[in-house]
This record gives C-alpha cells, sequence and structure tokens, in this order.
C-alpha cells in the first residue's frame, strides 16, 4: 500500500510536520509512503477552457492541458492508495494553492465522467491504450488536516470543509480529518502532545484502510459531527426545516429537541452525496446535458450575441506596464 503525503503549509512548520507524523504513523503499519511539499511545485490556476473534459470523447485521456507540474502529482496520485493532506488557513478557508490543486485536479480526474467513458469504450470494443488508465479506477482513501492560528474556532471554519473539495471528485473516501486550530498560541505541534497522538492516529487510520472494499471502511474520526457522510457540521437553512449539508450537496430534516439540533438525512440521500458515486454521476449527467441547451442558443443568437458583446471588450481593463 502506498500512501502520498501533501502538505500545503511552509517547509518544516506546521502542516509538513503534521503531514509526516501521520506518515510515519502509516509506515509503522506497513505503508509506503512519500511527501510532497506543494510549494515547491509549479500549479498554475485553471483557465476554464474545458479542454479536460472536452478531450474524452475524442478519445484523449481526460488530462489537463496546461504544461506545469501538474502531471508530476498526477502520477503521484495515480500510484497511491491514500493521500494525507494538511493546509494552512489564512482567511477562514484553506489556502490558494490548494484551491488551484482542486480546480486543475478536480474536472480532469472526475470519477464518473471517467467511469462513463470508461465503460462506453469498452462496449466499442476498445482495449489496451485505447483504454483509460485502470489505475484511475481502484478505491482510494483520505485523511485531512486544517491547520489554522487563530484560537477562535469560527475564524478557521471553512477549512476542513472546503479540504473536502479536493477528494470528491475522484471518489475518495475520507476516513479521518482534525481541524488543528489554536496554532497560534503553541508555537509547535510539537510541544502538543495530544496533537501529535491524534495526527499519528490518523496516519494508522488511513494505512489501515488501504487494499480494503471502499464500503467495508467505516469513518474512524471523532463524533460529534452533523451530516454522517463528510462528518461536517456546516448547513444551509432556508427558512424551513428542510436543511441541506453544502459540502455533500443533500438535504436533511431538522429538529431540535431542547437545546439539542439534529438533522436527518435519508439513505437516498445520503447515497446521492458528491463524496458517493450516484451524487457525482447526478453532476456529470448534469454537465453533460448543457451542449444540446446552450449549443443551438449560441448558434440561433450568434450575431446578436458579437452585437451585445462589443460594450464588454476591454472595458476598464487595468494593464500591465512593458
Amino acid at each position: 500500500m502506498k500512501i502520498l503525503g501533501l502538505s500545503f503549509g511552509r517547509k518544516m512548520k506546521v502542516s509538513e510536520i503534521l503531514v509526516k507524523a501521520a506518515l510515519m504513523a502509516a509506515e509503522k503499519e506497513g505503508a509506503e509512503v512519500s511527501f510532497v511539499r506543494m510549494l515547491d511545485f509549479d500549479i498554475r490556476p485553471c483557465t476554464g477552457c474545458l479542454g479536460c473534459i472536452n478531450s474524452l470523447p475524442r478519445g484523449g485521456d481526460g488530462r489537463c492541458i496546461q504544461k506545469d507540474d501538474l502531471h508530476i502529482l498526477e502520477e503521484a496520485f495515480l500510484e497511491a492508495d491514500a493521500i494525507i493532506a494538511a493546509c494552512p488557513v489564512y482567511a477562514v478557508g484553506p489556502a490558494g494553492l490548494y484551491k488551484d490543486l482542486v480546480d486543475r485536479f478536480g474536472p480532469a480526474h472526475d470519477y464518473a465522467f471517467l467511469d462513463v467513458e470508461q465503460k462506453k469504450r469498452i462496449a466499442e470494443g476498445k482495449t489496451g491504450d485505447q483504454l483509460l488508465d485502470a489505475r484511475i479506477f481502484k478505491d482510494r482513501f483520505a485523511g485531512l488536516i486544517s491547520v489554522g492560528g487563530a484560537m477562535t474556532q469560527n475564524w478557521v471554519a471553512l477549512g476542513l470543509p472546503n479540504m473536502h473539495l479536493l477528494t470528491f471528485p475522484g471518489n475518495i473516501k475520507v476516513v479521518d480529518q482534525i481541524d488543528a486550530y489554536d496554532q497560534g498560541r503553541k508555537g509547535s505541534p510539537l510541544l502538543d502532545q495530544d496533537l501529535m497522538d491524534r495526527t499519528a492516529r490518523l496516519g494508522r487510520a488511513v494505512a489501515q484502510a488501504c487494499g480494503k472494499p471502499r464500503d467495508a471502511v467505516e469513518w474512524a474520526g471523532d463524533d460529534g459531527w452533523i451530516c454522517p457522510v463528510c462528518h461536517n457540521n456546516l448547513l444551509t437553512v432556508r427558512k424551513t426545516t428542510t436543511v441541506e449539508c453544502p459540502v455533500c450537496g443533500i438535504y436533511g430534516k431538522l429538529s431540535v429537541e431542547g437545546d439539542e439540533v439534529k438533522v436527518t438525512f435519508s439513505e437516498a440521500e445520503q447515497k446521492r452525496s458528491r463524496c458517493n458515486y450516484d451524487g457525482k454521476l447526478e453532476h456529470c449527467l448534469e454537465i453533460r446535458s448543457f451542449g444540446a441547451i446552450a449549443g443551438p442558443k449560441m448558434v440561433a443568437h450568434a450575431e446578436e450575441l458579437k452585437l451585445k458583446m462589443k460594450p464588454f471588450e476591454g472595458y476598464r481593463e487595468l494593464k500591465k506596464a512593458k
């Protein structure tokens, strides 16, 4: 079993120390581990060109067409059975580099898009190099660590939930997670034995999940969460008792017993979480329908759109000095 550690923080600071501590614990469980300091790699922002998605129907591999270091990480990911990622929180949510990787990695490795395409190619009798890389489809697992300096947890409230954005497109099951806030007062995580022990526990849980069927692996993290799928406590409330988990995109019924709030998510809703295959497939079919709707509309209004676009061309653009 191979586990890839990703740190989005500075060299030998909190995120890196915690990832390496988790990897060390995983290694003791028999895992082969490797570590990536993301700041050492050139990962450019996604341009929204759709080259990854559009290449699939033409027999392509769905990879991003930008030429930077993403291909190095992709190969490491395909070789891995699990990832352990830690990211600092600078402004309530994960650092920008994390989101850059999410935007570049997610569409190019969307499990549902790739699965639908693979099944289509198999049905057409394609074999060997005509098929997508089989490593894409193996069960993978993850441990996530959000790192924040604030002693007040709400200043890092969007850190851990947003870290799930890296895992659900690739059908990676999160088995444990840690909200390591209040680091500003501690100086170093090495001075917090409870945190180091908790991080080692995460590393062991990820290692122990490797090689098992996805559905056979249970949540190994802490209790006290609202959502039974992503194990986070965020809710979207819209004036009724029907609420939504914004991480999973599923609906539940809210009730209050005394001071205790409870949310019940049906089995059907849990199944269609974007963390599970059904939710990803639902989104895949939604996206695939756009072309049939928007394409004819754009053609029919081509001349009208040219005229309407004129006022927007170059409007008040700030230019770089040459």
